[in-house]
């Protein structure tokens, strides 16, 4: 199960590659798609099974903590998606969308950053 750990990382990482490099080829798809239901629901069992796999697997972890702090906050995300509903949902993201138009190539950063941060835990 580790394995998808590290999958999940490296997909994050190459996210945040593409954003740093082109934030549309990220932020187009998603901004499309943003009433679709598939995708309410894809972050919200994302973030569960992410976070369900991190505190599971926290122990086998070069830092168990930290890995185990960051799969409670994954949870607790999915939970407020779950909670916020499909058209909060949707205006959270629009203004994510808006508020990340200057500072897109930041959060690719991050995100590759993050993704090589699981990937480097779980070796």
């Amino acid at each position: 199960m580790t394995l998808i750990i590290i999958i999940f990382g490296l997909l994050t990482s190459v996210a945040g590659i593409l954003i740093l490099i082109n934030p549309e080829t990220v932020f187009a798809p998603l901004r499309n798609n943003v009433e679709k239901p598939w995708l309410h629901v894809t972050a919200i069992a994302v973030r569960l099974i992410l976070g369900v796999l991190l505190i599971l697997y926290a122990d086998v972890s070069r830092f168990p903590l930290i890995i185990l702090i960051i799969g409670y906050l994954s949870i607790a995300a999915a939970g407020v998606f779950s909670i916020i509903g499909r058209q909060r949902f949707i205006r959270l993201m629009r203004w994510a969308f808006s508020f990340l138009q200057p500072w897109g190539r930041v959060g690719g950063l991050f995100a590759a950053l993050f993704g090589g941060f699981l990937v480097y835990a779980f070796i």
